[in-house]
């Protein structure tokens, strides 16, 4: 995922405001050891890649932020923040990625065969009390996404989150010991 970046100055609000209006999201990237810098994405840009990234899945993709001079630089969405009344993206904080640092993720949890499943059938519903487990991990080890199967859960049968499937070169920062899934009488 590709975002042309501009570099903006120091923080005032008459210059953010400013950038809104002409269509940009004020955004900041967080490096390592150096001092944040402030950055300006096309608001259009970013509209047309989020509509592209499957519900719940931002937080696992990988941006490419090119800035005017050409220099590239991996990142991933640290946090979004919007406006109460029109759900407008205000603001965008990326965290810069460095192949040989590990970098701290919620990455998404995901319910498959929840059709079929037996307790669903029976009358249950399907609860999901964790929708996302925090990882530790190198960036390109970032799972998109991490899976569990529902379609034999009956009535009141649990999945933990030490029933998940999570690859060695990956760290869970999580008691797995917590459920992940549970099917309940409606």
């Amino acid at each position: 995922m590709k975002l042309q970046t501009l570099t903006r100055p120091a923080e005032k609000k008459r210059e953010v405001n400013r950038l809104r209006r002409e269509g940009f999201i004020p955004a900041v990237i967080y490096r390592r050891g150096q001092a944040a810098e402030n950055l300006a994405v096309s608001t259009t840009e970013y509209n047309s890649l989020l509509r592209s990234v499957e519900k719940g899945r931002l937080s696992t993709k990988v941006f490419t932020l090119t800035n005017q001079d050409g220099i590239a630089r991996k990142a991933v969405l640290k946090e979004v923040q919007y406006n109460v009344i029109n759900y407008d993206v205000i603001h965008l904080d990326f965290e810069e990625l460095h192949d040989d640092e590990p970098l701290n993720l919620n990455i998404p949890i995901e319910c498959t065969g929840a059709v079929d499943c037996v307790g669903v059938k029976l009358g249950g519903a399907i609860r999901q009390p964790i929708r996302n487990l925090r990882v530790r991990c190198l960036p390109k080890d970032i799972p998109a996404a991490f899976f569990i199967d529902v379609k034999a859960m009956a009535l009141y049968d649990t999945r933990r989150l030490s029933d998940l499937e999570i690859p060695e070169t990956i760290k869970p920062i999580a008691n797995m010991n917590e459920v992940a899934v549970v099917i309940v009488k409606r």
